[in-house]
């Protein structure tokens, strides 16, 4: 159990580094009278969109073969990354 939890912190953390919902929380902290407010919200977020993450991904896969969620899940991250790159995004 520890250590699902530490990988999955550890993959989380890395994925997020850098990425525009930090750089965006970055940007809301320079504008914010209150920095705490700021992280109170992102980590929020953060949160709830996990929790988006996992009951999704819990439902998913009892429909739909993980190989594929994965196979398409990198598609969409492939497309996206485009869209990103060319200013469609």
């Amino acid at each position: 159990m520890l250590k699902e939890i530490i990988s999955v912190f550890i993959l989380v953390f890395l994925a997020e580094l850098g990425d525009k919902t930090q750089l965006s929380t970055m940007l809301l902290a320079s504008k914010s009278k209150s920095i705490w407010y700021t992280f109170i919200g992102s980590a929020a977020a953060l949160v709830l969109s996990s929790l988006l993450g996992v009951l999704a991904g819990s439902v998913l896969n009892k429909f739909i073969p993980q190989n594929y969620i994965q196979f398409f899940s990198g598609i969409a991250f492939i497309i996206i990354g485009l869209l990103l790159v060319f200013g469609k995004l």
